[in-house]
C-alpha cells in the first residue's frame, strides 16, 4: 500500500504544530493566555495530522484549517496583540491554513497521468 503524496502536507503541519508547542519557551512568552493557547493549538494539530497520516479522513484537514485560523486570529480574540506571541500565532496559523488548503486542493484536484489531456480533473 503506498502513501497518499498529500501526507507530505501532514508531515509538515506535525513539524509547525511541534513548533507551537515549544514557542511559549523558545520565545519567552510571558503572557499565561498566550502560552495556553500555543500548547493546546499545537497538540489539537498534532492529533489531527497524526490521524490523517494513520487514517485519511477529509474532514480532519478541514477542521486543521479552522484551527490555523483560530491560531491566527487569536491574538485579537485572547487578548495579545501587540506581542511576540502575537507574530508567532499569526505566523504559524496562516502557514498551518496554507497547507491544510494545499491538501484539500490536492485531494480534489489532480492531473491525468495516463491520458491526453494533462487539464486538472476533479475527482
Amino acid at each position: 500500500m503506498g502513501r497518499r503524496r498529500e501526507a507530505v502536507c501532514d508531515i509538515y503541519n506535525l513539524v509547525i504544530a511541534a513548533f507551537l508547542i515549544v514557542s511559549p519557551w523558545l520565545f519567552a512568552l510571558t503572557r499565561e493566555t498566550a502560552r495556553a493557547d500555543a500548547c493546546l493549538s499545537g497538540i489539537v494539530i498534532v492529533l489531527l495530522s497524526s490521524a490523517a497520516l494513520v487514517l485519511f479522513a477529509e474532514w480532519e484537514e478541514w477542521i486543521v484549517l479552522v484551527c490555523g485560523a483560530w491560531i491566527a486570529a487569536s491574538p485579537w480574540l485572547l487578548g495579545f496583540p501587540h506581542t511576540v506571541a502575537m507574530r508567532v500565532d499569526v505566523g504559524t496559523g496562516v502557514v498551518v491554513m496554507y497547507l491544510a488548503a494545499l491538501e484539500l486542493w490536492l485531494i480534489h484536484y489532480t492531473v491525468r497521468r495516463r491520458g491526453h489531456s494533462a487539464d486538472p480533473i476533479l475527482i
